[in-house]
Order: C-alpha cells, then sequence, then structure tokens
C-alpha cells in the first residue's frame, strides 16, 4: 500500500510520522526490569547503557564526557568548539549564560567561535579524556575532517565522528576546494567512524557503503535548531530511523553480514521519545538537550549548536532549559518530576520490561501504533 499522498494536482507528498504519532504496544510477556539489559557495543566498545552525549559546548565538556563514560555511555567532545579553541573557556561560557538577549547573544558567539582552532588543544583535552580511564570520542563537521584527523587520531582517540546537517557520501564542491571523500577516508583511517546526520534510507545505505561503524539519523530535530524555519527541510524521527533501520539490514545482507549500528540524533526531548526511538530500529541515541537539563552541563541552563552561531545563516537558536537534576539523576533517577527529562535509562528498562523484552536487540521488533494527533 503506498503512504504517498496528493497535496496538489501537480505534486505528491510522503506520509511520514513523528515521535508523537507512534506508540509502544505491550504483549503478553512481562518481565521485572532488574532482568533487562541495556548493554550496547559498536566495533570492540561496549557500553553499559546506549547513550551518547552530543558533541555540543552546552553539553559536553572534558569533565562531562569523563562523567557520563562513567555512568556507562559515551561523551562525544566537540573538537571545533570552545574547548579546542580557548586554553580556559569556562569564564567564557559563564559569560554566554549571562546574555539573555538572542542577538547580543550571536555576536558574541560568533567573537568567541572565530578563534583558531588548535592542535595542541585537541590533543590535550582528548589526553584528558583517555587518563579518566574512558572510552574516547571527539568530532568534527565534514569540511574540518581532513585538516585535523592526524591530530585527533594520535591524541589517541577510540571513535572518530563526522557529524554535520546532513553528510552523504557524494558531495559537490565548488571549484578549488576538494570535498572529503569519505570511502577513501574511512579506509586509510585506523578508527572506526560514525557519521551523519541521514534522514532518508538512500542516504543511509550510501554512507554505510563507505565502511562506517554507525550512521548518524537526524536532519535539524533538536530542541536549538531551526533548520525547519530557516531551511523547510524536515525529517520526522520516527520514519527516518525506520527507513535507516531498513538501509541497515539490507545492507547486512549486501556486506555478506557486515552489521552498521543507526544511532538517533535529535528530537530527542524525553524519555519516551529515547524509547521509541529504539522501538523504530536504533541502537542508541545521541542526545543534546536532554543532557543539556544537567545541573552540571557546561551550558549553565542554555543550550545551542554550531548553527546556533553560523556567520551568515543561523540555522538554530540557544535556548534556556530548565536545569532538572545532576547528570547522574537524568540518567539513572531516581526522578523527581513525571515529564520524562529524568531517569532516562530507568525509563527504557521499564518500557522493555513492560513489554517483555530483555535486550536492546529484542526490543526494536516490538510493535507500535499510529494514532493521528
Amino acid at each position: 500500500m503506498s503512504n504517498e499522498i496528493e497535496i496538489g494536482r501537480g505534486k505528491r507528498a510522503r506520509r511520514v510520522y513523528t515521535f508523537d504519532e507512534i506508540g509502544v504496544v505491550p504483549t503478553r510477556r512481562t518481565r521485572d526490569p532488574e532482568l533487562v539489559s541495556t548493554a550496547w557495543s559498536i566495533d570492540a566498545f561496549q557500553f553499559e547503557i546506549p547513550v551518547l552525549g552530543a558533541p555540543m559546548d552546552s553539553v559536553m565538556s572534558p569533565e562531562s564526557a569523563i562523567a557520563l563514560g562513567k555512568l556507562g555511555g559515551l561523551g562525544v567532545l566537540n573538537l571545533e568548539g570552545l574547548w579546542t579553541r580557548h586554553e580556559n573557556p569556562e569564564p567564557l561560557l559563564a559569560e554566554l549564560a549571562q546574555i539573555t538577549d538572542g542577538v547580543e547573544a550571536v555576536h558574541r558567539m560568533r567573537e568567541l567561535y572565530a578563534a583558531p582552532i588548535l592542535p595542541e588543544l585537541i590533543r590535550d583535552r582528548l589526553g584528558q579524556i583517555r587518563e579518566a580511564g574512558v572510552t574516547v570520542a571527539g568530532a568534527l563537521s565534514p569540511h574540518h575532517t581532513a585538516e585535523f584527523t592526524d591530530t585527533v587520531v594520535k591524541a589517541g582517540v577510540d571513535l572518530f565522528v563526522i557529524r554535520g546537517n546532513t553528510v552523504s557520501a557524494e558531495h559537490v564542491a565548488r571549484e578549488g576546494r576538494e570535498p572529503l571523500n569519505l570511502k577513501q577516508f574511512i579506509y586509510e583511517l585506523d578508527v572506526p567512524v560514525i557519521v551523519g546526520g541521514a534522514a532518508t534510507y538512500q542516504t543511509a545505505l550510501h554512507l554505510m557503503r563507505t565502511g562506517a561503524a554507525g550512521v548518524l539519523v537526524g536532519f535539524g530535530g533538536g530542541a536549538s535548531s531551526t533548520t525547519r524555519v530557516t531551511l523547510g527541510i524536515r525529517a520526522p524521527m520516527a520514519s527516518a530511523i525506520a527507513d535507516v533501520a531498513g538501509a541497515r539490514m539490507d545492507y547486512l545482507d549486501e556486506s555478506g553480514g557486515r552489521y552498521v549500528h543507526v544511532i538517533a540524533d535529535g528530537g530527542l526531548g524525553s524519555s519516551g521519545d529515547m524509547i521509541k526511538a529504539v522501538a523504530c530500529g536504533a541502537d542508541a541515541v545521541m542526545l543534546g538537550g536532554a543532557l543539556a537539563k544537567a545541573t552540571d552541563a557546561p551550558g549553565r541552563g542554555w543550550h545551542w549548536g554550531q548553527e546556533a552561531h553560523h556567520e551568515d545563516l543561523p540555522r538554530g537558536r540557544r535556548v534556556a532549559v530548565e536545569q532538572v537534576a545532576p547528570l547522574t539523576e537524568i540518567l539513572n533517577g531516581p526522578a523527581n518530576v513525571a515529564d520524562g527529562s529524568s531517569n532516562l535509562v530507568g525509563a527504557l528498562r521499564r518500557a522493555m520490561a513492560t513489554t517483555g523484552y530483555s535486550e536492546l536487540k529484542e526490543f526494536q521488533r516490538v510493535g507500535l501504533v499510529y494514532a493521528e494527533r
């Protein structure tokens, strides 16, 4: 049955779904939450919880990446943010937290992010995380990847993330500018690469064919993004994840058994969204705004991404977030409110137990319902 609808005589559109339009269906079996495993692994690295901290300065500092690692997740440091441009960004983050005017904040952020990325700071920040004994992950946007790859690898990164609003295996660049050849880059690199975002089956399949260990799913769907307003581009996450999960299964057959991990990235504002992401086929989730609500988050009650201070066309904004609890309580509870902002892993564990599943891969097979809003 076609899921396309006619929006006019000359145009048809595909019907897609958001997290708010779907729900998880209980089965005939239940189990105790203590019998549920939320463990996840990618390449040779194993984690107790399927949570990655988004590489955003309001979410991950070296200290918060270490804290998330010790809680069983993976913190991904933004390697072109304030931590690699300034020797001591703490006073700068405190300064930004005092600015309430949006226009003034954009101007100040543009000034701060105009400072050059320093290779020695990339080395030092990643080294700080490594010394703590947790898995080391850093992220660069596609246009900075080739420039700083050697520095990142020599610093001892375990997982390398190439993250943009959208990343394709085929990019057309202006004359004189050499685009990043993802397939060649990943082939020559000695560490696993996670790349994205992707929002369609075909894009994800192309990225999987480059040799990526994981694909990020999402396109400007986060709390701080205005991509839908500024560019008119939208990719509802429930359908996007399901499409990319379908590409994963087809690539598994095509490649003779190579499994590429699907990581939901964006639009995950609550524990319910995180649960539905896994139910739609995600192996793990990358959290931004949900972790920015931590009282010990570097954003100090504010959240923003790289697009918020773009030099000519911001596609994101700096948003105020309510600080609800320390990072450990946001992930593992106890929750003191019933709005899905705390005890995210506990909620995932209970949802799996309520529907009778004991492991994340099993939970991807859970039944879903659609309820039109």
